[in-house]
């Protein structure tokens, strides 16, 4: 799995305090407390979409720093198994509904709807914990951590 630097937006700082690249532990810029983490996992039907999804997440990510209860986030791809998606960290749920109604969401997600599969997953934490969030997000996105992450 190959992942990208940490993204950070008004919420949040680099989850080492300063290294953006680094995925160590941390706190969150203004505090502890209550966090949403949404794992996003697209399944392209064919290698050629990749690139083209990898270029619009890029893109959508530039809006990071300008999004409310934004805290950061990842992006990740699996290019051999066509996989690729996000993980991305909220102050609460009602940031995270704002952000999917984004219009480059939106079309970002109508534009590929039909050409591969969608799963997510919502993780709630008590904190920001960024080694543990990308354990957790890691171990659902790989088959036999579904079960463990669930109950989480």
């Amino acid at each position: 799995m190959l992942r990208s630097s940490w993204s950070p937006g008004p919420a949040g700082d680099a989850p080492d305090g300063g290294a953006a690249n680094d995925a160590g532990s941390g706190t969150r810029g203004h505090g502890s407390g209550p966090l949403i983490v949404s794992v996003t996992d697209f399944t392209s039907e064919t290698y050629r979409a990749l690139p083209g999804i990898a270029r619009r997440g890029f893109a959508l990510r530039r809006h990071w720093p300008h999004l409310d209860g934004a805290v950061g986030m990842w992006l990740w791809v699996m290019p051999t198994a066509r996989r690729c998606g996000s993980v991305s960290v909220w102050t609460g749920r009602r940031a995270l509904a704002g952000f999917v109604r984004l219009p480059e969401h939106v079309a970002i997600m109508d534009e590929y709807r039909g050409r591969g599969t969608m799963r997510s997953v919502l993780l709630e934490y008590d904190g920001f914990d960024a080694a543990r969030i990308l354990r957790d997000a890691e171990a659902w996105l790989l088959p036999e951590g579904r079960e463990r992450v669930a109950g989480a």
